[in-house]
């Protein structure tokens, strides 16, 4: 079992390092002149709506995914057995960085596209609140609810 769990810790922090790969491969997108940059520049109504858009989905799914998805992924996790646990801890932190990845991504590109530094500021937001999911043993062991099991093996408190 401690080998699922060390694979599961891989591929959750690949996964991780992943959502701040897509970003910084954007940024870089843009930086570059691959995608143009400040299509909607000039446009009152397009930068109003993008950057309400924007601040209303980093308002939104912020806390959705910091403590909505933290309650149930420890409720809902802790009354299955171990094996569907690994699987069901597995498909929610991949929803919770989902979450946090849409207003990420969507925010930088509005950023780069209306030119007004609000989409900078809420994409670097949700970059922030990301750092409180980052994947690590001793969460997932808490998650799991295997803090006590893991304290008797290794003999640590």
């Amino acid at each position: 079992m401690e080998k699922r769990i060390k694979r599961l810790l891989r591929v959750l922090q690949a996964e991780f390092a992943l959502l701040w790969a897509l970003n910084a491969l954007l940024a870089a997108l843009y930086e570059s002149d691959i995608l143009p940059q400040g299509a909607f520049a000039g446009d009152a109504r397009m930068d109003y709506a993008m950057q309400t858009a924007g601040i209303l989905l980093a308002v939104c799914l912020i806390p959705l995914a910091l403590r909505m998805f933290h309650l149930a992924l420890v409720r809902r996790v802790r009354q299955l057995p171990l094996p569907e646990a690994l699987v069901s801890c597995r498909r929610w932190n991949e929803v919770r960085l989902a979450v946090l990845l849409v207003p990420a991504l969507f925010n930088l590109t509005v950023y780069y596209t209306t030119l007004n530094i609000t989409g900078l500021l809420c994409a670097g937001m949700v970059m922030v609140a990301s750092l409180f999911c980052v994947p690590s043993r001793r969460r997932l062991l808490s998650d799991l609810d295997l803090e006590q099991e893991d304290t008797e093996l290794t003999g640590k408190r």
